[in-house]
């Protein structure tokens, strides 16, 4: 079915490859249904690690943290510090959620041993990016003898140049491509330093920090009593999965056990913003993604950069409430602003060349808080990597978005040493960067000359990758708990998605904000219907199929999803896509 059929919405279904020997293997081993057996092959799992893919520990996955450069000397750096109770140290950390958690799990550890350490967030337009000399001297000026950077500072050669040549030591905790050349500072530790083996290249930012946390607990546990770092995981996880990076190897064990401490609720300020977002049931990478995260983040965008640093670090149930609703309420304000810049945006991008590798938008009147959102937006609708540009007297601030293949964070780190840049660096799905406007044409074109090419191979009819074929008789509850236990799910492990073939619909309505609802029924049998749902899809082709295909017999592809209600548990099923 899934190699003839076009849907709707113009994408062609195609099943995800998988190794049939290993999946039946899996399957047999696991005493798992083929199906699940071909789920994890398609995800690259082996038989001998398909066990502790569905069960991932970090006794398992955690490496021993000294692996990575320069730990050994960040790591006895800090304990010294604890160690002679020397309060005079700051943080400083990006906006992001990865720089929150990043932040926070720092702060919290400090704190442990009763060291209150200075938080000091960036304010992103005034700002921008990374370390800045003026407010590293500022905190030098401040008595501060030790800056550890946090999700930045890779990159940021003259602002470190200036601390140290002001007396500052300087500690960069990343996860950002590097340079050969390396900014001056006391210990660079990044896993994507151009000295290291890229092993652990795809842990987020926080992740390294929680490794770091680990070495100093080894140096101090002879001297002193250490926090117990299995409780931070709730943190780490949140950053590792708004930070969309792959949920593999250690970065699926951070997750998996991160989110069982976020069930909990022991940090006051997630529980904070669950209670806030209405969220009851327990946390999942969906949650974790698209609800706590984008409320952490709206500070950065349109509010006060240090909001989520704070909330994520107060011991105050009573601030945890006032600063959760306040990121509430900066959340609706930047789907407002973002709405106004995405339709801009989408129009600009629109009526550029087809042939253009990098879709390059840029307007003087866009909120550089939003424009990393909508650069996935268009990166999602025009399946090629994009940079969106706020400009100001004459500079921009960009914010890029690449799709699987395309390595945006090298481009930019090179067209930075072209000279075409004032700045920038990422890594290979997301990048930033600020430039000239007057070279924004020149930036086009290097980027044409650089990964046309491979953009181009891409590119062809879009497809919807399928992970497998049932009928709607065989989508169950077993079923379902046996494709949730591959969780969790994200880049690297996307969720399930399944294709219902000859299914009937019975009813259709448009509820909330423009869903269709649909009850469904097989073809052949109407004994067994299930809920489905296509969200924001009533004006769309998806939306637009159900409500017209009344007693038609139809092809579905989405997702299963288990519902909780009123203690009783049934299948729903989330539409993706739907062909006739």
């Amino acid at each position: 079915m899934t190699n003839e059929i076009t849907s709707v919405s113009g994408y062609k279904w195609k099943e995800r490859e998988y190794n049939s020997r290993d999946a039946l293997a899996i399957a047999q081993k696991l005493e798992l249904p083929e199906i699940i057996g071909r789920i994890l092959s398609s995800r690259g799992v082996i038989p001998e690690q398909a066990e502790s893919f569905l069960k991932p520990t970090l006794r398992e996955f955690l490496p021993d943290p000294f692996i990575l450069k320069d730990m050994e000397k960040a790591a006895k750096t800090i304990a010294e510090y604890i160690i002679n109770k020397n309060p005079s140290i700051a943080i400083f950390g990006d906006y992001d959620v990865d720089g929150a958690t990043s932040s926070s799990l720092l702060v919290r550890y400090l704190r442990f041993f009763d060291i209150n350490p200075i938080i000091y967030i960036p304010d992103r337009i005034k700002e921008g990016y990374g370390p800045n000399t003026e407010a590293l001297l500022k905190l030098k000026e401040q008595g501060i003898e030790l800056v550890i950077t946090v999700d930045c500072g890779t990159m940021s050669f003259e602002p470190l140049k200036q601390a140290k040549q002001a007396g500052l030591d300087v500690i960069v905790i990343d996860h950002h491509k590097g340079d050969a050349v390396m900014p001056e500072a006391l210990a660079i530790v990044n896993p994507n330093r151009f000295d290291e083996s890229g092993e652990y290249g795809q842990i987020a930012a926080c992740g390294v920090v929680f490794l770091l946390l680990v070495a100093i607990n080894k140096i101090l546990k002879e001297f002193l009593k250490t926090p117990d770092l299995l409780e931070m995981l709730d943190i780490v996880a949140l950053g590792t999965v708004c930070d969309v990076v792959p949920l593999t190897g250690i970065n699926r064990a951070f997750v998996t056990q991160g989110l069982k401490v976020m069930s909990k609720r022991s940090n006051i300020g997630i529980a904070a913003l669950m209670d806030n977002a209405h969220l009851l049931e327990t946390p999942t990478t969906y949650h974790a993604g698209y609800i706590i995260g984008p409320r952490i983040n709206a500070g950065g965008r349109v509010g006060k950069s240090d909001l989520g640093t704070r909330l994520l670090t107060t011991t105050d149930a009573l601030e945890a409430k006032t600063i959760a609703e306040q990121l509430n309420q900066f959340n609706e304000e930047r789907r407002a602003i973002e709405s106004i810049v995405q339709e801009e945006a989408m129009q600009d991008a629109a009526a550029l060349p087809e042939s253009d590798a990098v879709i390059i938008v840029a307007r003087s009147n866009w909120h550089s808080g939003v424009i990393g959102i909508v650069a996935g937006r268009l990166k999602e609708h025009f399946h090629k990597p994009v940079a969106v540009i706020a400009l100001s007297d004459g500079i921009g601030k960009s914010s890029a978005r690449s799709v699987s293949g395309i390595d945006l964070g090298e481009a930019v780190i090179t067209a930075n040493h072209a000279g075409i840049l004032l700045g920038g660096g990422g890594h290979a799905m997301a990048a930033g960067f600020s430039i000239a406007e007057d070279k924004i044409s020149e930036l086009r074109e290097f980027f044409n000359n650089r990964l046309a090419e491979k953009v181009a191979k891409l590119a062809g009819e879009k497809t919807l990758h399928i992970d497998g074929i049932i009928s709607l008789n065989g989508l169950n509850l077993k079923l379902a708990h046996l494709i949730e236990n591959a969780a969790p799910f994200g880049s690297g492990n996307p969720s399930v998605r399944l294709a219902i073939h000859n299914v009937k619909i019975v009813r259709t309505d448009i509820i909330g904000d423009g869903h269709v609802r649909a009850i469904i029924v097989d073809s052949n049998s109407s004994s067994h219907s299930i809920k489905a749902m296509a969200f924001k899809s009533a004006n769309k082709p998806v939306g637009q199929a159900l409500l017209n295909s009344y007693g038609k017999t139809l092809h579905l592809a989405g997702q299963a999803k288990i519902n909780l209600w009123h203690g009783k548990e049934s299948v729903d099923f989330f539409i993706d896509d739907v062909a006739q």
